[in-house]
């Protein structure tokens, strides 16, 4: 048993430090591995993965604002992305649970995440691959950033994985933020995204029903991952927080792609 509890704790700090460090916010990698290992359902992950994800990112954001580093976050696109993104969340969590819990589609949900989630980071990896030659954009109108926001939310709550590398993506499409101040702000973000989707549940079905028996020692892990993270961040050039990025996307889509293969069998 104490195994368990090291391994969950080695999950949430690692996922919490690549989350830091490149704005990935942790999500993404705690779910599939979570999924690959196979001790929780669906619905538990989703909440153990955003309690931890919340710690990380509350733990950046202090660090960010003790250091005065010279991180540039644009709270209004950030905050109009974040309504958006707690909107789209909302009803992309009431879709996953109406097909996961109400209809009971566990295994099938399951594995449409895993292959979603391996389109969409390949996408992005190449995306980042040859984003140096393709045009970006600034977006002022505001419905509009409300709007990417809530494509954010849900797509984020329904795969469950907090939204931190498509944040960063949008913020360098769409308005034009280097990787580095797109990593800072996909954090402000992620903070606001998971500490909404916690307090549904507590509005709503409450925490009975999950099974949270790893999740202080998952938030431990965020804690400790965002403070470490976030100060080897503020230490790095864009360039290498762009290579921290594309690894660990990488190895993300290599644990999906195991996944899917072994939901198939």
């Amino acid at each position: 048993m104490i195994f368990i509890f090291i391994l969950y704790f080695i999950i949430s700090l690692s996922a919490s430090i690549f989350g830091a460090v490149a704005g990935l916010g942790g999500g993404v990698i705690i779910k599939p591995l979570l999924d690959f290992f196979g001790h929780f359902d669906l619905p538990t992950i989703g909440v153990l993965s955003a309690a931890t994800v919340l710690a990380m990112a509350t733990m950046s954001l202090i660090k960010l604002g003790v250091s005065r580093s010279e991180a540039k976050i644009d709270k209004t696109v950030s905050l109009l992305l974040a309504s958006g993104s707690i909107a789209g969340g909302v009803f992309g969590k009431a879709v996953f649970n109406y097909f996961a819990v109400s209809l009971g589609m566990l295994t099938e949900i399951a594995l449409l995440q895993s292959i979603t989630l391996s389109i969409l980071l390949t996408l992005l990896l190449l995306y980042f691959l040859k984003k140096d030659k393709l045009k970006s954009f600034v977006f002022e109108n505001r419905v509009i950033i409300i709007m990417i926001g809530f494509s954010l939310g849900f797509i984020s709550a329904f795969l469950g994985i907090g939204g931190g590398p498509l944040n960063v993506a949008v913020l360098i499409l769409f308005f034009s933020m280097n990787t580095r101040d797109a990593a800072f702000n996909s954090i402000f973000i992620i903070f606001f995204s998971q500490l909404s989707a916690l307090l549904l549940i507590v509005l709503t079905t409450g925490f009975s029903d999950y099974d949270l028996s790893m999740v202080g020692y998952m938030i431990t892990g965020g804690v400790i991952g965002g403070l470490v993270g976030t100060n080897i961040a503020i230490r790095l050039s864009n360039r290498q927080i762009e290579r921290i990025f594309d690894v660990a996307i990488l190895l993300i889509v290599f644990i999906n792609l195991f996944n899917i293969v072994k939901l198939l069998n």
